[in-house]
């Protein structure tokens, strides 16, 4: 499990790549990863693509995220889901608070 962080060139976009299990394990460096993000950054995105296992410390890490942000991005996208993340997070209803594809 790992993760890793890129900004887009003009820094208007930040994404958080997660590879393997997004669990408990995580904790730090997920909030590490948004904790100084540029005043530019308007989106960030959660990719999901080599995610094979998520539980409920990871939701409460997307939604301590949100909460700690609040309005200083205008999105973000939980992007490249497997379909049973998806499907936890559309349960969760996550659909509702983030934008996800």
């Amino acid at each position: 499990m790992s993760l890793s962080k890129s900004a887009s060139a003009d820094g208007a976009t930040l994404t958080i790549q997660i590879k393997g299990k997004f669990d408990f394990n995580l904790v730090q460096s997920f909030r590490q990863a948004y904790a100084d993000i540029s005043e530019k950054t308007a989106k960030i995105v959660i990719d999901l693509r080599e995610t094979d296992y998520m539980d409920s410390s990871a939701l409460g890490m997307l939604l301590n995220m949100k909460k700690t942000l609040g309005t200083s991005v205008d999105a973000i996208q939980i992007s490249n889901c497997q379909p049973q993340l998806k499907k936890i997070l559309q349960i969760s209803r996550f659909d509702k608070k983030f934008d996800i594809d």
